[in-house]
């Protein structure tokens, strides 16, 4: 075992065992909503936390009233503030949270959130067919989520919906539909050449739906500007690629890891790139990671000689959503040398955990907030992580 790995291993020598019982942070049929989905959670520079979920009103499904609810937390997740709605669509839907927090715009100094999300005026089925639209927002807080601006659309930078078909060479793979960002946490790269860009992975589908749902295609966006302008990466070169989760590596680099709808390799597609997440160098289905079709976390938890140190949690079985696990990963996440199962579970008949967002918490301290009971409850846990 090399030298690397071994401090993973020390530094997380007490990992494997919860610092509390999961608390329930939204539970379905309660507080006005039916059901709760989608987690997301940020830190702020207080330490405080800021989770987030959809709170669908009326069923479980994903398309109809559906609002954008949080609650914060100054305790490390041990306790949770009431319930506030941070975006209401009326009667449709409002979700695919991505937060991020600005910590390097100088007109604020203590920080700025930016919470992206997106709505929809039809079922994803139906847009997938051309017949209604989603579009790209954004909201900011400077005061830790107590109070939120007004709305922000950057569907026209973002996104490249249904053109009139007034040109004959007009470009069908520019026809883009269904539209989601991540979802949970955007990052901030914290240093080097894009120090302060903003980057939310996302994907789209693009003209007709396809068999096996190669229509779906994985893309990212991000602002240097703090969200005065943005910018679309490339696509991501694999056909089938959708649910996505990036963080910031060495050298200006990132990794972009994404579900396979296709559902034809059980295991995570895992992208690099040397420019900070505009273009693409290597793509590859990691072995390393298996996957059931479902969406999975990424972040950034420290540096070792200016080499990133990353978690990655997604639900690590090819058969259901199940055996939610959390990994970390060596410098600049070459292997995988730890393995923390979350919400391991001898049921193999149904669904026990599904979608999570990882986040760092005060004292070094590692937080995921996840989807538990068959989709009932999201619940947050934490696990020590100091040396």
């Amino acid at each position: 075992m090399n030298r690397n790995n071994l401090l993973i291993l020390l530094l997380l020598c007490c990992a494997s065992i919860s610092n509390a019982q999961p608390v329930a942070v939204f539970r379905s049929g309660t507080e006005g909503y039916k059901n709760f989905r989608i987690p997301a959670i940020v830190s702020l520079p207080d330490g405080k936390l800021l989770a987030f979920a959809e709170g669908r009103v009326n069923n479980a499904g994903d398309f109809g009233d559906i609002n954008i609810v949080m609650k914060t937390s100054m305790d490390n997740g041990k306790s949770w503030s009431a319930l506030q709605t941070v975006v209401d669509n009326d009667t449709l839907q409002a979700g695919n949270m991505a937060p991020v927090v600005d910590l390097t715009d100088p007109l604020y100094p203590q920080g700025r959130i930016f919470l992206f999300y997106n709505t929809g005026n039809n079922h994803e089925g139906e847009v997938r067919k051309g017949h209604g639209l989603r579009e790209v927002w954004y909201i900011t807080s400077v005061d830790g989520g107590k109070s939120w601006s007004s709305s922000v659309n950057i569907t026209t930078q973002v996104h490249k919906p249904l053109q009139p078909k007034i040109n004959p060479a007009y470009n069908f793979s520019e026809d883009w539909r269904s539209y989601a960002n991540t979802p949970g946490h955007g990052l901030q790269f914290s240093r080097g050449k894009y120090r302060g860009r903003i980057y939310v992975a996302a994907n789209h589908s693009a003209g007709a739906p396809q068999p096996h749902f190669t229509d779906y295609i994985a893309h990212g966006y991000y602002t240097d500007d703090h969200g005065r302008t943005f910018h679309l990466s490339e696509n991501i070169p694999v056909p089938g690629s959708n649910e996505s989760t990036a963080a910031e590596l060495s050298d200006g680099r990132l990794v972009f890891n994404t579900r396979n709808q296709r559902g034809d390799k059980k295991k995570r597609i895992v992208v690099l790139s040397d420019d900070g997440g505009s273009t693409w160098t290597t793509t590859h289905f990691d072995e390393r990671l298996p996957d059931p079709v479902c969406e999975g976390s990424l972040l950034n938890i420290g540096w070792k000689k200016n080499k990133a140190i990353l978690a990655f949690s997604n639900c690590a079985d090819t058969i259901q959503r199940n055996h939610l696990t959390i990994r970390i990963s060596n410098a600049d996440a070459d292997s995988w040398p730890v393995t923390i199962p979350v919400a391991a579970s001898e049921n193999t008949q149904g669904d026990f955990a599904a979608y999570s967002d990882l986040v760092l918490l005060k004292n070094k301290q590692l937080g995921i907030l996840y989807e538990k009971n068959n989709y009932r409850e999201i619940v947050f846990e934490s696990y020590d992580i100091k040396k």
